[in-house]
């Protein structure tokens, strides 16, 4: 049903997705455009590229943060619309704030509509969603990631992650949830499509965590 509350809700989580936090902090403390710069995305994983760890760590944070405070808007706006008691509408409430916040991270109306891949606020979804299932991708990426240093890779391998622990290994029964999940794979292989191209033809960048790169 459609209320005030539930639109009031859906545009706070928009609002929240669209704070543009890698081009905020790049021209605010460094005088940069991450989105000019190395793969033109406004991420953390662009912003770690150009302007260090510092930056991208709290890009990420912030990012993350986003997600979660979005989704979990259902605790404060979402109860007078699904009320407590039905936890099948209270999870399609909190996806739907969810997406609605990271459709604001890709398109941010503070910036242009030009915005980043959501992959940050995406696991701040998840992790609002079902902890477990987030904590899971999280192992996925890092290790992922400490074998082959590709972060767009490790981001792949963690969204297939949580549909496939959804079903096989937590048995979720809430079909939306089930149905995010694989609206999760497509959009990470989606806003993907060029990191997929260049791991195919061997020339995506490495990510060295613990140590310089070496020619």
């Amino acid at each position: 049903m459609v209320t005030v509350y539930s639109l009031s809700a859906l545009l706070i989580a928009y609002l929240f997705g669209s704070i543009p936090t890698a081009v905020w902090l790049g021209q605010a403390f460094y005088g940069v455009d991450v989105r000019e710069y190395g793969s033109g995305n406004a991420g953390a994983t662009n912003t770690f590229r150009v302007l260090g760890k510092k930056a991208g760590i709290a890009v990420m944070i912030i990012d993350i943060a986003k997600g979660y405070t979005a989704t979990n808007l259902a605790y404060f706006i979402g109860m007078s619309v699904t009320g407590p008691q039905n936890s099948v509408v209270f999870v399609n409430y909190q996806l739907a704030l969810g997406v609605t916040a990271v459709m604001g991270h890709l398109f941010p109306v503070f910036a242009g509509f030009r915005g980043g891949k959501g992959v940050a606020t995406l696991f701040g979804m998840i992790l609002a969603v079902n902890f477990e299932a987030s904590m899971l991708c999280v192992l996925v990426f890092v290790v992922v990631l400490l074998l082959t240093k590709y972060v767009s890779l490790s981001s792949i391998c963690a969204g297939f992650t949580f549909p496939l622990s959804v079903v096989f290994l937590f048995q979720v029964s809430i079909k939306s949830e089930v149905l995010y999940g694989m609206v999760v794979c497509v959009l990470i292989l989606v806003t993907h499509q060029k990191n997929l191209e260049r791991l195919l033809k061997g020339k995506e960048s490495k990510v060295y965590l613990f140590r310089k790169k070496t020619n």
